[in-house]
C-alpha cells in the first residue's frame, strides 16, 4: 500500500534529526548519489527496478555529464604538476634570439 513505509520513515527521519521527506525523494538522492559517484547507468537503472537505462538518462542524465567530468578530473593521469615551484631568478633576461619556441 501507498503509506506502507510512512510510519517508518517518519520514525527514521525523526531519529536522524532529519526534516521529513518522501520514499520518492529518498529514491532520487540514491540515484543522484550513485550517478555522481560514477557507477555506470546500466547499475542505477537495475537498482531502482528499471529495465534498461531510458528512464535514468531521462532524469538523470544532466547528473552524467559533471559525473564524467569528475571522474576523468580525478582519475586521468596528471600531465602537469599544479604544485607551485620556487623559479630562481635569471641574471640576464634572455634576448629574443635566445627564446626556444
Amino acid at each position: 500500500m501507498k503509506d506502507d513505509a510512512h510510519g517508518p520513515m517518519r520514525k527514521a527521519y525523526n531519529a536522524a534529526g532529519l526534516e521529513p521527506l518522501t520514499f520518492h525523494e529518498l529514491r532520487h538522492t540514491y540515484a543522484s548519489a550513485l550517478i555522481n559517484r560514477g557507477v555506470p547507468l546500466v547499475f542505477v537503472a537495475q537498482q531502482l527496478g528499471h529495465a534498461d537505462t531510458r528512464m535514468v538518462e531521462e532524469h538523470y542524465g544532466h547528473l552524467c555529464e559533471t559525473a564524467k567530468r569528475d571522474a576523468i578530473r580525478t582519475s586521468a593521469p596528471r600531465i602537469f604538476s599544479l604544485q607551485s615551484t620556487t623559479v630562481e631568478p635569471e641574471l640576464e633576461s634572455p634576448t629574443r634570439s635566445d627564446r626556444r619556441h
